[in-house]
């Protein structure tokens, strides 16, 4: 059995059985029963039932938020402007349905074309940070073509996924279109990778697991999609609002816990203001409400596990701490504070993806300086 927690109080949400690989592959089979049919959905019915689940989620808004809220320990603010964006997401693909256009190419001797046609069953592989967020990012263009789908949820994060396809199915979307496999990424998430009646695999996660994901698809020639780690940043010349760019600052590391692989975690500054920009940095960072994710006011809540905060807190032994935070009163839940680094670029708080609520300041001398550092990280996911 699977326990799922309240990452904010540590209390059970649920007990869900877990699938193995014999439950993966029925699922992957049902998916593949499904799929013959569902390609064979006029585009413009297709669109009409992504049209209906857009305007569920909406419907249902507040119930997603509250799942997505307790489940990963978001606060329930930005719960609901992701749940939004959830249903953004279908709507948009319910508009893009009917436009994909092949193309004719002039031959000697006539004319050679081709044509967009869905690749059969899709395995989408979903973190813990955004589960619904992420989920409707994979599932939108994957339904909108004509595929069927068996999307395997975070361990940790189950809850908005399954009462997505409850959802989907009040929305009509029939039976084996999309599949919901609760289980360990190990187990269920490598099998997906390895079925040969898996067309293409999306994942997000770590770049670590990433290489493995690839790998593993490469024995059965799979497509791959990977959104990996980032390590991202800003950087403030001297010549900047120190007092608008100290006041954004940690909203750009710190929203979701720092649990973000667009996390602007590096914040390059000038030297000649280094030391003011650190002091309204701190007075900034002080302003952030950490607390109960179903206060309305609350800004940042906790990690998503214990196991997570062990890994976070590594990253922070040994470093030369400019500020930390505080965290609730009590014994319960996985806090970790807001907590700014002084570093340079080959600190390994720099150099590593922490994916939690820490930020390493590091100082540059010029302009030449400032891009080098910038540039000089092995991620490639993001910039800002």
């Amino acid at each position: 059995m699977l326990t799922v927690l309240n990452p904010a109080t540590e209390e059970p949400l649920a007990e869900l059985e877990q699938a193995g690989v014999e439950e993966t592959d029925v699922a992957v089979s049902a998916a593949q029963a499904a799929f013959p049919a569902w390609r064979a959905v006029a585009p413009a019915d297709r669109a009409r039932l992504l049209r209906r689940l857009a305007t569920l989620v909406e419907e249902h808004g507040e119930e997603l938020a509250r799942i997505e809220s307790r489940n990963v320990g978001k606060p329930i603010a930005g719960a609901r402007a992701e749940v939004g964006m959830v249903a953004q997401v279908f709507h948009f693909y319910a508009g893009a349905v009917d436009k994909h256009y092949g193309e004719t190419i002039p031959v000697a001797g006539g004319e050679a074309f081709t044509f967009r046609e869905p690749l059969g069953v899709v395995g989408l592989i979903v973190p813990w940070n955004f589960p619904l967020n992420i989920a409707s990012w994979k599932l939108g263009p994957a339904l909108a073509t004509g595929n069927t789908v068996v999307l395997k949820p975070a361990e940790l994060t189950p809850l908005s996924a399954l009462r997505l396809a409850e959802l989907a199915l009040e929305a009509g979307i029939p039976e084996g279109v999309l599949n919901v496999v609760v289980g360990k990424g190990s187990i269920v998430g490598t099998r997906l990778v390895e079925h040969p009646d898996v067309a293409k695999i999306g994942f997000t996660g770590s770049t670590e697991v990433g290489q493995l994901v690839m790998a593993g698809a490469a024995r059965t020639i799979k497509r791959v999609t990977l959104e990996l780690g980032g390590k991202s940043g800003n950087v403030v010349f001297a010549d900047a609002d120190l007092e608008r760019a100290a006041a954004a600052a940690p909203y750009a590391v710190f929203d979701n816990a720092g649990q973000d692989c667009c996390a602007r975690s590096r914040i390059l500054v000038q030297k000649s203001v280094y030391d003011d920009f650190l002091d309204r940095l701190i007075t900034a960072t002080q302003g952030v409400r950490v607390g109960d994710p179903d206060d309305d006011a609350t800004e940042m809540g906790p990690l998503i596990s214990a196991a997570h905060r062990e890994s976070v807190r590594a990253h922070v032994d040994g470093t030369s701490v400019a500020f930390r935070g505080e965290i609730p009163e009590g014994d319960r839940g996985f806090w970790f504070p807001c907590t700014l680094i002084e570093a340079s670029n080959d600190d390994r708080i720099a150099r590593e993806e922490v994916f939690g609520p820490v930020a390493a300041v590091i100082p540059f001398a010029d302009e030449e300086e400032a891009v080098r550092i910038a540039n000089d990280t092995p991620y490639g996911l993001s910039g800002s």
